[in-house]
């Protein structure tokens, strides 16, 4: 009992010292916030919470084979399957450092044959030839726990349950990421669609008034020139229509790739309807907040850094480990386990280094300086993401002020298309008036369909920067 002395001491030791976690407890750093939206109202400040539903927000759009598409992101984006597989990465890291709280658990047996040494000259050991052949068996269990009395293994266990949540985040990001891009990417293409349709519509007018012009022509009405300026205008907007042909195949393929598939064997049929253009809702930055996945793991990354210096503090302090070994060693394997043959070993032991010319104190420092570039990235990133929430706001109510002038400006080009046309006909003015105007109604028609375009993509835009649908959020026309 007196040998074993030494050892409750050790013991006793090790439950008064760990609970003492040296290196600082983390506080979520102080972001720049605003106290208002500057193109919305409303504003609270929230807690980063991007495991919240985000919902189906590109349903909103009301396409039914946009919704087909977006739901093949999560199986198939190689970006989304690399993300996943990350964070399962991060996981068996905190599984590893996790396992550093408890005690270590070895086996070893060996066996052996030898015939002693019996005396050594110059030239090396030496033999005797009667020295008799001795067996040895040896079975042994060891054991060692390291005792956490200055929180390191704690602090790393801190860290990496942060990285393992930033993990998280990131894979949401990668999510929402390639789901605004298909969404981005199927809207301009759908754009590009309308804007065809619009100029092949287009196109069937302008043969209609090259019929016309060449009747006029053969019954010696009109002159040949009218006849080439109406060839002109037909050809260059059925150019216009085979010049949109080029950005649909881009928009297509960067499609199949967002869905895992090669370009080759994916293809979207053409349509010329866009899809809906959701509501506006009153926005909170709140939902900015709260939904984002970018802001909520560069939070995480902060907290991991921050754990990471009292990994590094605990460098300082002595090293506790408890080990404990036992087992059988004998010269006959049949008798090996037999008490005789029993024994053990139990004992602390406590490491510290005393002199490493600066190295833990650079590595302190090192931890220390990781941790205020997280926070500096922190801190641009919830910057940013009101910048993008903003860019988006701004631009959905000017884009919304925009349509009204545009469609006003297309009524009255074709209106003035219409009087060019009669006046033409009546021989008041010249073909060359007649295309001036079908150009300018054209343009005008084409700019609808731009603006209508940019609202949507800018809708797309708004759902990315605030992580996710809105919906709950009372909506504004």
């Amino acid at each position: 009992m007196m040998r074993m002395k030494p050892c409750l001491i050790a013991a006793s030791l090790i439950v008064v010292l760990g609970g003492c976690a040296v290196g600082p407890d983390y506080v979520r750093p102080q972001a720049p916030l605003p106290a208002a939206f500057k193109e919305s109202r409303d504003w609270k400040p929230a807690q980063p919470a991007d495991d919240a539903p985000t919902g189906r927000w590109w349903a909103r759009f009301g396409d039914a084979e946009l919704n087909a598409l977006v739901e093949q992101v999560d199986l198939s984006n190689q970006n989304v399957l690399a993300a996943a597989a990350q964070f399962r990465q991060a996981e068996g890291v905190l599984g590893a450092a996790r396992a550093a709280w408890f005690p270590t658990l070895g086996s070893n047996f060996t066996a052996s044959r030898a015939q002693g040494v019996s005396s050594t000259t110059t030239s090396g050991s030496t033999v005797s030839p009667g020295t008799p052949i001795k067996n040895t068996d040896r079975l042994t269990l060891t054991s060692s726990w390291e005792a956490d009395v200055w929180g390191r293994i704690s602090r790393n266990v801190e860290s990496n349950r942060a990285s393992v949540a930033a993990s998280a985040a990131d894979l949401q990001a990668a999510k929402l990421s390639a789901q605004a891009t298909l969404v981005q990417n199927y809207l301009q293409l759908r754009v590009n669609d309308a804007q065809r349709r619009l100029i092949e519509e287009t196109a069937q007018g302008y043969r209609r008034s090259l019929e016309i012009t060449r009747n006029r022509f053969e019954v010696g009405v009109a002159g040949r020139v009218d006849v080439a300026q109406a060839e002109l205008q037909l050809r260059t907007t059925e150019a216009q229509a085979v010049d949109l042909k080029v950005a649909r195949a881009q928009y297509e393929h960067a499609i199949a790739v967002l869905v895992g598939k090669a370009p080759a064997d994916f293809s979207i049929a053409p349509t010329g309807a866009l899809p809906r253009l959701p509501a506006l809702p009153d926005l909170l930055p709140a939902q900015l907040l709260e939904r984002r996945p970018d802001v909520a793991g560069a939070e995480r990354r902060a907290a991991a850094a921050n754990a990471q210096i009292g990994v590094a503090q605990a460098a300082f302090f002595p090293a506790l480990t408890l080990s404990a070994s036992g087992g059988y060693q004998g010269t006959s394997l049949s008798q090996l386990t037999t008490l005789p043959n029993r024994f053990w070993s139990l004992g602390p032991a406590l490491a510290l280094t005393l002199f490493d010319a600066g190295a833990r104190s650079a590595v302190k420092e090192q931890a220390i300086a990781a941790y205020d570039k997280t926070v500096a990235t922190y801190r641009q990133s919830v910057l940013t993401a009101f910048q993008e929430v903003e860019d988006n706001l701004a631009a959905l109510r000017v884009l919304s002020e925009e349509d009204g002038v545009q469609r006003e400006a297309a009524g009255f080009a074709a209106e003035a298309l219409r009087l060019t046309q009669n006046q033409y006909q009546a021989g008041t003015v010249s073909y060359l008036n007649v295309v001036t105007s079908q150009t300018a109604a054209l343009s005008a028609d084409r700019s609808v369909v731009d603006v209508s375009g940019r609202r949507l993509i800018a809708a797309a835009a708004l759902f990315k920067a605030l992580g996710g649908d809105w919906e709950g959020l009372p909506a504004r026309e």
